[in-house]
């Protein structure tokens, strides 16, 4: 164009040339304002590059937190079924003592009743009367065993 411009006529050849050098200058400015914007998007890619890598990273992080916080979950359950499991035994086995103290109460409450009638039967004389060859207190003893050792009131 350059070329071309310079071979024409003188006035017009000014023209033409001003209107060149002013287009080659904003062609100028347009290829140093697409380098800018060019870096500035290399620029920008790469800081997403490294925002998603970033991005990924906090992902893998938190998928890291969630697995940990789950386990921590799961071994608080465990803990909880077994603390109910262990309650439950400790009630069964309360349970079971109560029972066997109750026994033990009738068991103790049978013997002191033996052991009050043995006593009885031991106050009551037992002795050989002369004459008649029997011995007394004989039928009060069989009296009292009929009676299971109850204590007339």
């Amino acid at each position: 164009m350059d070329l071309e411009a310079r071979s024409l006529q003188p006035n017009v050849k000014a023209v033409l040339l001003a209107k060149l050098r002013e287009y080659k200058s904003d062609l100028n400015n347009l290829k140093s304002e697409h380098k800018r914007l060019a870096s500035a998007n290399s620029n920008q890619a790469a800081r997403d590059d490294l925002l998603e890598s970033g991005m990924a990273d906090a992902m893998s992080v938190s998928a890291n937190q969630r697995g940990r916080l789950m386990m921590s979950t799961e071994r608080l359950n465990e803990s909880s079924d077994r603390i109910k499991e262990s309650r439950r035994t400790m009630l069964e086995t309360e349970e079971l003592g109560v029972s066997i103290l109750q026994d033990l109460h009738q068991q103790r409450q049978s013997l002191l009743h033996a052991n009050d009638m043995v006593f009885l039967l031991l106050k009551v004389p037992y002795r050989l009367h002369l004459l008649t060859g029997k011995f007394e207190g004989k039928d009060e003893r069989k009296r009292l065993m009929r009676k299971g050792g109850r204590k007339n009131k």
